[in-house]
């Protein structure tokens, strides 16, 4: 049994009296960073508030002021893969949280998290805090954003989380977590450092898009946008072979691209041909243990980030579906329909939602596969796809009858190669953050030089270029 003695008079909060607030880990943390000069998040902000409470989701739109969610929080930085936007005037109303590039965004809400904000410009959600630094504060962004996120840090959010159903970051408690006082010479290699990793997301951005630019240049799909047509006409006889009569699955949008690609000069076939659609499902055993893949890990460029490792007793229901390096999943929902990805070595063997469907081919390399499904040409197959009433999705029949071309060998090559290179920019970034994370504790508890010697150590052979 682990227990902790305080006197009243070393209690942090005249509002917290709870067990909970005084775990071992909390004053070990606590103890270590009162040892060393510090100063308080409190007196280095001049911005510490919580984000736009009254706004309703009728507000988001594809354009306007970029709006955070705590769902966008994510590896230190804003994930712009599921980014809102809200109206100008809507954000007007609350100046007080409007951000700017290098600013800091905190979770307000069910658990711990802090990001640098990577965007130009934003505001953000009421389960959010908008955090702006004092000009004259001794502390940079970039530090600060990784000390939360170093174990200092985030057990002191931690610690400041109230509540019984839902917990909460308490904003008056909060403003004490302390920061420990390094040198400005440890804070700019470290900012150096996090606007690598920033450098390396935008590049791995860059080679997913000439990817696909690639790709549809080759089918001559370009500059094609698909159109929603309000009236146009079918045959009654093209309904009945369909076996569906809703207008939108007869926009003349679909056969526009169908048209596109069965004029290919390398040629095309449907799915059921090209692909191998795997929909077993397996049942995972209790104490073994497994990693597991959902929607909310797939990123904007096939990426998969932050999964979740348990035994297989602790996995959700959901996950039956087992993943092998290079399988492509899709995500069968309409309005997830782009959450596709590619299987990288490390999730070799994992799990996956059973809403996802697994495919790979013997025709198309699965780099290319990535970008076909993710692609206008395969989304807009897809969506055609999906039917249902509450919550729409295509079944493993309405994925064989998309058509899809047979890229030709050398396109699919360059395909690979930039996908390739997409992911291992990103797979640096991953490790450059984690190293500049590790910095700042082994600062923390050992020296800056010996933790700037450290980093350098786990640079070498790192390069990145365009």
């Amino acid at each position: 049994m682990e227990f902790s003695i305080i006197n009243k008079s070393k209690t942090v909060s005249d509002f917290r009296l709870d067990a909970e607030c005084y775990k071992k880990d909390y004053l070990e943390i606590e103890t270590v960073l009162k040892g060393k000069p510090y100063s308080t998040i409190g007196d280095e902000v001049s911005v510490f508030s919580k984000g736009i409470f009254d706004i309703k989701a009728e507000c988001y739109s594809n354009e306007g002021i970029p709006f955070v969610r705590i769902a966008d929080l994510k590896n230190m930085m804003i994930d712009e893969s599921q980014l809102v936007f809200i109206p100008k005037e809507e954000n007007d109303k609350s100046k007080k949280s409007f951000l700017s590039r290098c600013d800091i965004i905190l979770s307000k809400t069910a658990y711990p998290a802090a990001s640098l904000v990577t965007l130009a410009f934003c505001n953000t959600s009421q389960d959010t805090i908008a955090v702006k630094i004092k000009t004259n504060s001794i502390f940079l962004s970039h530090f600060l954003v990784l000390f939360l996120n170093s174990k200092y840090g985030y057990l002191q959010m931690q610690r400041w989380f109230t509540g019984n159903i839902q917990m909460h970051l308490n904003l008056s408690d909060s403003r004490n977590i302390i920061i420990p006082i390094v040198s400005e010479g440890f804070q700019k290699s470290i900012e150096v450092q996090f606007e690598q990793v920033i450098f390396a997301i935008e590049l791995s951005k860059l080679k997913y898009l000439q990817a696909q630019i690639l790709l549809l240049s080759e089918l001559g799909l370009l500059n094609w946008k698909p159109k929603h047509r309000l009236n146009f006409v079918k045959k009654y006889s093209e309904t009945q072979k369909a076996g569906r009569i809703d207008a939108e699955y007869h926009q003349p949008k679909y056969d526009e691209i169908v048209e596109a690609i069965k004029s290919y000069a390398c040629g095309w076939d449907s799915a059921k041909n090209i692909l191998n659609i795997k929909d077993g499902n397996i049942s995972p055993k209790e104490k073994i243990g497994y990693k597991y893949i959902e929607l909310a890990n797939i990123g904007n460029n096939g990426e998969i980030s932050g999964i979740m490792e348990a035994e297989g007793q602790d996995l959700p229901s959901r996950a039956r579906r087992k993943v092998i390096k290079d399988d492509v999943i899709v995500s069968s929902i309409e309005g997830s329909l782009s959450r596709c990805a590619l299987i990288p070595d490390e999730y070799d063997g994992a799990l996956c939602s059973t809403g996802f469907y697994i495919v790979d081919s013997n025709k198309i390399n699965p780099q290319t596969l990535l970008v076909l499904l993710k692609s206008p040409i395969g989304q807009e197959q897809l969506k055609k796809g999906c039917s249902g009433t509450i919550l729409t999705a295509f079944n493993k029949d309405e994925i064989g009858k998309i058509v899809l071309p047979i890229v030709d060998s050398g396109i699919q090559h360059q395909i690979r190669q930039k996908i390739i290179e997409s992911f291992k920019l990103r797979k640096q970034s991953r490790h450059l953050l984690e190293c500049a994370k590790k910095t700042v504790e082994m600062a923390i508890e050992k020296d800056e030089e010996t933790a700037m010697k450290w980093l350098e150590s786990q640079l070498d052979g790192i390069e990145m270029r365009n």
